[in-house]
């Protein structure tokens, strides 16, 4: 990617020309101006190399031009319930970004340990005073949650949902064909006995993740051994007690598909801590990459799903919904944006299958 130097990034007073970043993103200066005034039909691809560039540069649009909320401020909540904190912190970066970006007050606020009760309430409540709603999973799949803010005409935007939820947009990856490619890749290096860690049952995505994983040993015409299948909740803790009923099989796994980076980073340390090394003895992959895909060794193989990016790219949905408040057509979005295989350190071509421990 070319890149812009000080000089031509800045006007004679300092501030970033959006000719600058249309330069340094390679696209036009149209294009620019449609990212980040937020209109929908951008490739996503594109819309992701126009962010990079208004980051980098840290190039701030006209308030008086391009503020999607009229003449009035915009407040935005971002609800959560998330067990894991490096996922937390990529949701919450991204999420900041925009608002900054747009202008948006951004609202953030923890709803755990509600019942469907307190989360009917509590979403009551909330419609009174904002604009728009960010919700990650599990609150996007909470009926109650969703019923009370349609209900009030909020426009709510679900932040990797797993799936389409009819009544309110998306920003999600594909959550089965994600899963399904890193499998793949631990069968092409060899692995037939693979173990999966599945995420917290209350999570759509968690499902389909575990369904990806399913197909890639269904279309490799490897057998599904029930032994195989631990039950995760997406915290390191739930991470711990999976691999350690996995790897005290009689013939343990040659490979474990965790289905978050959380719980990968916990098979890791059970394997140390057993003194197998990863990945000669173990392969290990993850799903998400966050932070915690490179805060252990060796660094993780995973899928990156650009949770900052798509809480990014909430902002930008919820403004334009708020901004059409009045028409009677209420538009639901859903972006399914590409996710990555990071191919990184801890998977190793599988070694001749050992006998079974008696």
């Amino acid at each position: 990617m070319k890149k812009v130097g000080k000089k031509s990034a800045r006007r004679k007073g300092g501030a970033v020309t959006i000719d600058a970043v249309a330069a340094l993103a390679e696209v036009s200066p149209m294009t620019v101006s449609r990212v980040v005034n937020g209109h929908a039909k951008v490739r996503e691809s594109t819309r992701e190399k126009v962010m990079q560039a208004v980051r980098e540069l840290g190039y701030v649009p006209n308030q008086a031009a391009s503020s999607l909320a009229a003449a009035q401020d915009v407040r935005i909540a971002l609800i959560y319930t998330n067990p894991s904190g490096a996922y937390l912190r990529e949701l919450l970066l991204g999420a900041l970004n925009g608002a900054e970006r747009t202008a948006a007050q951004l609202v953030i606020s923890s709803w755990e340990e509600l019942d469907a009760g307190g989360e009917r309430k509590a979403a009551r409540a909330l419609a009174k005073s904002v604009g728009g709603v960010i919700l990650p999973p599990p609150l996007c799949e909470s009926k109650a949650v969703i019923e009370e803010l349609t209900k009030a005409g909020v426009p709510v935007v679900a932040v990797a949902s797993g799936h389409f939820i009819h009544d309110i947009s998306s920003v999600r990856i594909d959550d089965f064909l994600a899963s399904k490619e890193i499998v793949e890749h631990l069968i092409k290096a060899g692995h037939t006995r693979i173990a999966c860690v599945k995420g917290h049952p209350n999570q759509m995505a968690s499902q389909r993740r575990f369904e990806g994983y399913l197909a890639a040993l269904k279309e490799a015409g490897i057998a599904r051994e029930a032994e195989l299948v631990q039950q995760g909740y997406f915290t390191y803790r739930s991470g711990l007690e999976a691999v350690e009923k996995l790897l005290s099989l009689r013939k343990p796994p040659t490979a474990i598909f965790a289905s978050n980076d959380d719980m990968a980073a916990a098979a890791i340390s059970v394997a140390h801590r057993r003194g197998l090394r990863v990945p000669q003895d173990l392969s290990i992959v993850g799903f998400d990459d966050t932070s915690a895909a490179t805060t252990v060794w060796p660094e993780l193989t995973t899928v990156r799903q650009p949770i900052s990016s798509m809480a990014d790219s909430a902002i930008d949905i919820l403004l334009r919904a708020i901004r059409r408040n009045g028409n009677e057509t209420r538009v639901v979005v859903d972006q399914v944006v590409a996710h990555q295989l990071v191919v990184r350190g801890s998977v190793a071509p599988a070694k001749p299958a050992a006998k079974a421990r008696s």
